[in-house]
């Protein structure tokens, strides 16, 4: 009876949207007709190329948008975890990006990135170079979204790494410079093995994140130029709120779903594992 309250509250915020987005599916149902007809699967049939369109491009941005954090934060990690003046200051004013929401975020890139009065360009045109287009090309846009990303997540991930760092005995490390070991050799063979664990468990649940990250592609690029940076996020919510489409947009949702519990499942199985 005491958690009763707490299961109600569950079944209303998160059950019951998902059952009624499942139910959704299965109608043709749109933002700009009262009624609904039965359609069955057919939904699923007309989302289902599109989807998997989306999908290569979702994939794409998040793997790049997990990687580059992922190397960032560690060298991070690995250069504060060293003693050197000031490093406490340098600690909190590299967190100084991920306090910062996602949106205020994009739109700062978006105008870094601006073709017109962006920063990039307006430094370029002071040195005399050519002025590239971030945004309006499908490699540029792709590049400048990863950007943002990287720049937003790699603290989270320097933080992480440097608690793991900073458990590790000092002695392993005294030693092996004595035996001669080089800088390098020291993080391949023991600082290295040590974080692996938990940075691998954070990389997967960052590339969970990045896989439904919505707000750094729409207000940068908005999915575009074309299609190039239209993401599995971006095109349902174009479904949805774009084309009013709300059957199929909650059936390309469903897809998702399943997608996303099945590398949800590999990260609780990956996280056992590690405890293990």
């Amino acid at each position: 009876m005491i958690a009763l309250p707490a299961v109600l509250l569950f079944l209303v915020i998160a059950i019951f949207p998902l059952v009624s987005s499942i139910w959704t599916s299965l109608y043709d149902q749109s933002l700009l007709r009262p009624e609904r007809t039965f359609v069955g699967l057919d939904n699923y049939v007309a989302v289902w190329d599109e989807f998997f369109a989306r999908l290569g491009t979702t994939l794409v941005f998040a793997s790049l948008a997990t990687v580059f954090p992922l190397i960032l934060g560690v060298a991070l990690a690995l250069l504060l975890n060293a003693r050197m003046r000031g490093r406490n200051i340098l600690r909190g004013a590299l967190m100084l990006p991920w306090l910062l929401p996602g949106v205020v975020v994009s739109f700062l890139w978006a105008w870094i990135f601006n073709d017109s009065y962006g920063v990039v360009n307006h430094v370029l045109s002071i040195f005399g170079l050519p002025e590239v287009s971030m945004l309006g090309t499908p490699t540029g846009a792709m590049a400048a979204v990863v950007i943002a990303k990287t720049w937003h997540s790699f603290p989270w991930i320097m933080v992480v790494a440097l608690a793991v760092l900073q458990t590790l005995p000092s002695e392993q490390i005294e030693a092996a410079t004595i035996d001669g070991a080089t800088r390098a050799q020291r993080f391949r063979h023991i600082s290295l093995p040590h974080i692996a664990g938990p940075v691998t468990l954070v990389a997967v649940l960052e590339f969970i994140y990045n896989f439904g990250n919505f707000d750094t592609i729409f207000v940068m690029t908005g999915g575009g130029p074309g299609n190039s940076t239209t993401t599995l996020a971006v095109s349902l919510y174009d479904l949805a709120f774009g084309s009013y489409e709300l059957g199929k947009a909650s059936a390309m949702g469903a897809l998702w779903l399943v997608l996303l519990a099945i590398i949800t499942s590999g990260y609780l199985f990956l996280n056992r594992r590690l405890e293990k």
